[in-house]
């Protein structure tokens, strides 16, 4: 059995399956450990959040597409957000002035938060945030600008990705060490659940291991290590209970191509996680138990060769996510390996959620593949998988310690080089890549890039708002930023204090960075 195939992640596969592959039938959906699904209903009273993760240019332009997507039938936004922003510079910051609004908005101040949501209804419209490093900062903002709007926080719904973890091991956009960004985590989680109880604080983000390199497994049992740690973070202060929280947790993937691998990585993540609050934490509540999880199909596996065979692997990603019971999706543009999307390939990706909601009938039953001796099968093997994963994990010293000394980033490492010598070798296949190839020419797109026009008016509105806010609140809500930096209390009051105040992200960042200083990634041989 040993040579014969295995999935990606390394797990053996035999050809047949039956009775004797599995203990028992695990219980239905809606019950402990809720491996078939959090909901005895499943799609049948709600369909999964459909998103197209967008963002670009200046927020008046984010803000046309955002609507046009909503009329198309989007149901949530997916915040893309500039490097800038997301790293905690601002605009007009020479440093960063070749990157601004070019694979995301570009979002300086209060002024912009409120053009990029202008005429979105807040309180009936779902809005996840890509950011990590500048999260609670974000939270902040759009907290203020929906206050602005009419909308109370506490009718706010969505996510802020809010998961530095996985930035040090495997994407960059890190500021702060381990410790202080942890506690503003912790700050925004706690915060969440008193005073926005229908917003997610964190979503735990395994797409991004994912994207480095890991294996399926791998970035299961790295998102779930991560979660507890932040967990752990968050009981450590003794001031709330795993009952009081872990429902505003929520968990973000990738799903890949591999069909039955993915929807055995979702139940067996499910499942783990389930068990893990209710063993390790003594959850009380089934609802905090509950794995939620929202998922890219596409990103990294598609591939500019032959890019119209991207539209075909994005169905089938989006299958498999919705088999796995996925909680919001967006489903990636055949043309991302080019651009970023056009109007037109943004509007199909929707369109493949919708045809698999309304047409292909794969909404009707609650895990239709619950009971299949493969897939029950397999997500044992999985779950055995990333309990041992997990365990070497832990056995580091923790996910922290793990990412400090270079020891995940190692592991990853190792995975996506074997993937790339397994693709190189042609026994990884991708048609179009490695298999089936041709020498057809790339397509004609039309690129965007944001213009010098457009930049400069994003840097005269930054001018204009430093000009015409008031100074001595700008100073006043940034030195209590930094006293409250200094000392131990919930820092999302004075964030959002500063958000009214129109300071800017970067002076934000700066007031923070004078007390903790910046992270420097280890070297890993």
């Amino acid at each position: 059995m040993d040579d014969g195939p295995r999935t990606p992640s390394g797990i053996p596969v035999r050809a047949v399956y039956g009775p004797a592959d599995r203990d028992a039938d695990p219980p239905d959906p809606g019950i402990f450990p809720f491996t078939r699904g959090n909901f005895a209903t499943g799609y049948r009273q709600k369909l999964w959040t459909f998103r197209q993760y967008s963002g670009f240019g200046t927020a008046e332009e984010s803000n046309r597409r955002y609507r046009y997507l909503l009329e198309q039938g989007g149901t949530g936004l997916s915040v893309a957000l500039d490097l800038p922003s997301q790293c905690g510079y601002d605009s007009d910051d020479p440093e960063v002035a070749e990157e601004v609004g070019r694979v995301g908005v570009a979002v300086d101040t209060l002024a912009d938060a409120e053009i990029l949501f202008a005429g979105i209804p807040l309180d009936r419209i779902s809005t996840s945030f890509t950011v990590n490093g500048t999260a609670g900062i974000l939270l902040a903002l759009y907290v203020a600008a929906a206050e602005r709007a009419g909308v109370p926080r506490a009718k706010l719904t969505g996510t802020i990705q809010n998961d530095i973890l996985k930035e040090y091991a495997s994407r960059g956009t890190w500021i702060w060490p381990p410790e202080p960004s942890l506690r503003l985590i912790a700050d925004t989680v706690e915060f969440c659940a008193a005073e926005v109880p229908r917003f997610n604080a964190i979503s735990v983000a395994g797409a991004h291991f994912r994207d480095a390199g890991a294996t399926a497994v791998q970035e299961m049992a790295f998102t779930l290590a991560d979660g507890i740690t932040y967990c752990d973070t968050v009981l450590a202060r003794g001031r709330m209970t795993i009952d009081e929280f872990a429902s505003q947790i929520s968990f973000f993937f990738y799903t890949h191509g591999d069909f039955f691998e993915e929807i055995a990585k979702y139940r067996a993540g499910r499942r783990r996680w389930a068990t893990i609050v209710h063993e390790r934490y003594g959850a009380k509540t089934e609802r905090a138990a509950m794995f939620r999880f929202g998922c890219v199909a596409g990103g990294a596996s598609l591939y500019a060769p032959q890019a119209s065979n991207n539209v075909v692997r994005v169905a089938y990603e989006a299958m498999a996510s919705v088999l796995g019971g996925v909680q919001s999706m967006f489903t990636a543009a055949w043309d991302e390996p080019f651009a970023l999307p056009s109007e037109e390939s943004a509007t199909l990706a929707l369109r493949t959620q919708q045809i698999l909601a309304y047409e292909t009938g794969v909404a009707r039953v609650v895990d239709p593949l619950g009971g299949s001796y493969f897939v029950e099968a397999l997500t044992d093997a999985t779950e055995e998988r990333i309990i041992e994963i997990m365990a070497d994990i832990e056995a580091h010293g923790g996910m922290v310690r793990a990412i400090e000394d270079g020891y995940l980033q190692g592991l990853i490492a190792d995975e996506a080089y074997r993937l790339h010598r397994r693709t190189e070798a042609g026994t990884h296949p991708v048609v179009g890549v490695n298999r089936y190839t041709s020498a057809e020419e790339p397509p004609d797109l039309a690129m965007y890039e944001l213009d010098a026009e457009g930049q400069e008016r994003q840097v005269k509105r930054l001018a204009r708002v430093r000009a015409e806010r008031d100074g001595a609140a700008v100073r006043t809500s940034l030195a209590v930023l930094s006293a409250t930096a200094e000392g131990t209390g919930n820092l999302m009051p004075a964030l959002i204090d500063c958000a009214n105040a129109y300071c800017t992200i970067g002076e934000m960042v700066g007031a923070l960075t004078e007390v903790w200083g910046e992270f420097r990634q280890p070297v890993v041989f």
